[in-house]
């Protein structure tokens, strides 16, 4: 079973983790979401041969994340057109935050018991959410506001232990057959025993039995843990990506 190709793969990527304010301009897409998280906050390109006016456009769109009070974000990856690289280089947009995408087949997954899904909304699931990834309030009411832009299927997964307490969670969504696997956060302190594994077993096995016949996930380039977990997973690096920013920024 092949893999979607790059475009495929970045515009599930881009329905799973939403911006709550989109605006297009030809290939290029602008998302703000009041700063949660450089992906749904940030401009690319989904087609290397609109390159046309790269400075121009470059501006234009530092122009629209500086009117909402956001960083002006790009986010490279290999649609971003070689016109497009030289106006960052020549901008000095500085690269940061190098990260992969990975990707694979499903077939399925036998899920673990330990694991659970909820609704994405369920406090609950949020109140997990925020423990493990040690929100506050302003940060939460980011994840809150991005699931309310949400517009595919999507369920919060919660691993516990054997105590009952919650040990491993992150928000599954479904976009053109792919399961994007996002928020992926295990408590530090239980650690390299499973559960991280055991967890996205459990959503993978919700995405598979609701249609969704490849996995997907982003990882920065030096979290090789989580590189580690996913491979023992099976899913397989596909490409890099980046971000790039104003040096004044």
């Amino acid at each position: 079973m092949g893999l979607p190709d790059v475009a495929g793969l970045e515009r599930s990527g881009l329905a799973a983790w939403p911006g709550i304010e989109v605006e297009w301009d030809g290939a290029w897409v602008r998302r703000a979401a009041n700063g949660y998280t450089k992906r749904a906050n940030s401009v690319q390109c989904l087609d290397p041969a609109d390159d046309e006016n790269a400075r121009d456009r470059i501006l234009a769109a530092a122009d629209w994340f500086l009117a909402r009070g956001l960083t002006p974000v790009f986010r490279v990856t290999p649609l971003t057109g070689p016109q497009t690289l030289s106006a960052l280089d020549a901008l000095g947009w500085r690269a940061y935050d190098h990260s992969y995408v990975f990707a694979m087949p499903l077939d399925r997954v036998e899920t673990d018991p330990r694991g659970s899904d909820y609704d994405a909304f369920d406090p609950a699931f949020l109140s997990v959410q925020r423990k493990l990834a040690d929100y506050d309030d302003r940060r939460l009411a980011g994840l809150t506001a991005l699931l309310a832009a949400l517009d595919t299927p999507a369920r919060g997964i919660v691993l516990r232990d054997g105590s009952g307490a919650p040990v491993a969670s992150a928000i599954m969504t479904l976009a053109d057959g792919i399961v994007v696997a996002g928020n992926v956060v295990t408590d530090p302190g239980q650690r390299r025993k499973g559960y991280g594994a055991a967890m996205m077993r459990a959503g993978l096995a919700w995405g598979h039995a609701n249609g969704a016949r490849h996995a997907m996930l982003n990882v920065q380039a030096d979290n090789l843990g989580a590189q580690a977990l996913y491979r023992g997973l099976g899913y397989v690096h596909q490409y890099d990506y980046h971000y790039r920013s104003p040096e004044s920024a």
